[in-house]
């Protein structure tokens, strides 16, 4: 059976909008991976190097945005129980965030920060002007501004102000706009596309998304409105500290308004979890469960590094930061509602039309439950493998980390293209 959100969800956004951002962003999780294992000799080093400005922005744009574009066009329009806003600006969103993201992945790994780092700044802020536009038009137009619809437009609208302020950046190592250099400003614009970008989408649509696919009725809006406060007030609160070069001290203050909002947002998933219809879970909700856990590593590693470690040794601890968000908390949700998503769209532009004439394989049935299983325990050992490496600088555990990473995105990679070229195959 198909669960209400993702059947009416079907009825209102083509496949043809949706699927090339999937493989595209299974593509440059296959590029991050392989950039990470060719790279693991910068760990240790210091974080703004040319290897790890790459990586992180793979990672950042090229799997985790474009995933995000992708799933947004799909999702948003049930959200606010309206067809998306256009079509055309969803196309506009792909071709100039598909372009521009190698021109500036390729801009930090040979550390040209001239026009391939400014071409490709610009192109993204394009891309994310017209996928702005869709979302905000589908926001007004739509019949619910539900607490989810909430979500998507500020996180939104905090994604436009990282781009933007990743674009000032950019021009300021050229023509000094701002008043310090851009490495001391590397961190606000970091935590701009973490936790007001990638924590405000992942909160707001999985709030949604995780109880539906545990066929669970929980809800608490009143919550999910505090969580939606407590993020927000912190990524101002860091901000504003983080410009005015204040006391380390009061970084605590934002700090533990995220870490609240992450307890609370673990509550609600595990309330979800105690109410339950589905009583037996599929291994892509685990994957989502075990990401809402991932979720509290980042502040696990962030809180002693501020208190206990000098700053020369801070830079490691930066790195361990952003892998448990990128590779840990931010990969595992996309790796469980891929192939949550995804098999309903190919399902229904395959099947549509020919549902009522015979019997149809499951939405399940579109990719290998046996690669995608596959592809998990290798992700858990590359994820264990690598974690430690970093803390100890060790190369054989960070290759053997990164190398078990890499096939995991390998077959990422066949599952998705198998799911996407799936042909009919009614009785």
């Amino acid at each position: 059976m198909i669960p209400p959100l993702i059947g009416g969800l079907q009825k209102t956004t083509s496949h043809s909008v949706v699927l090339p951002f999937y493989i595209y962003a299974s593509l440059g999780f296959l590029a991050g991976t392989t950039l990470l294992l060719f790279s693991t000799d910068a760990l240790g080093a210091s974080y703004f190097s040319p290897k790890m400005l790459a990586i992180t922005h793979t990672m950042a744009l090229a799997w985790g945005t474009m995933i995000i574009f992708g799933a947004s066009h799909q999702l948003l329009p049930v959200l606010v129980e309206s067809k998306l806003n256009s079509e055309l600006l969803a196309y506009l969103t792909f071709v100039f965030a598909a372009v521009g993201i190698p021109f500036l992945i390729y801009g930090f790994y040979v550390f040209d920060l001239g026009w391939p780092v400014l071409v490709g700044a610009l192109l993204i802020n394009i891309a994310v002007c017209c996928y702005l536009g869709n979302v905000l038009g589908s926001f007004l137009r739509g019949n619910t501004k539900n607490v989810h619809a909430w979500y998507v437009l500020t996180a939104t609208l905090w994604l436009l102000a990282t781009t933007l302020f990743g674009l000032m950046l950019a021009v300021n190592f050229r023509l000094p706009i701002l008043p310090r250099n851009s490495l001391e400003y590397l961190s606000v614009h970091a935590h701009l596309g973490i936790v007001g970008w990638f924590a405000l989408t992942v909160v707001g649509v999985g709030a949604r998304l995780i109880p539906l696919f545990m066929i669970s009725k929980y809800t608490n809006d009143r919550t999910l409105w505090l969580i939606f406060v407590l993020l927000n007030s912190a990524l101002a609160g860091f901000t504003m500290l983080a410009l005015a070069r204040t006391s380390p001290l009061l970084f605590y203050i934002p700090i533990l308004l995220g870490l609240a909002a992450v307890l609370l947002f673990g509550r609600y998933c595990y309330m979800a979890y105690l109410v339950r219809i589905r009583k037996r879970l599929d291994a892509q909700v685990k994957t989502a469960l075990i990401s809402v856990v991932q979720l509290s590593l980042p502040l696990a590693v962030l809180i002693p590094a501020i208190a206990l470690l000098p700053p020369g040794r801070f830079s490691g601890m930066a790195q361990l930061y952003g892998f448990c968000i990128f590779f840990g908390w931010l990969t595992a949700i996309i790796l469980g509602m891929t192939f949550k998503t995804m098999p309903f769209i190919v399902w229904n532009k395959v099947y549509h039309n020919q549902a009522h004439k015979g019997k149809t394989p499951a939405p399940r049935e579109l990719f290998s439950d046996r690669i995608y299983r596959l592809m998990m325990y290798c992700y858990l050992g590359g994820f264990a493998a690598f974690v430690p490496g970093i803390v100890l600088l060790n190369q054989v555990l960070l290759k053997t980390g990164a190398a078990a990473l890499l096939i995991t995105a390998a077959l990422q990679v066949y599952n998705v293209l198998l799911t996407a070229g799936h042909k009919s195959k009614q009785a």
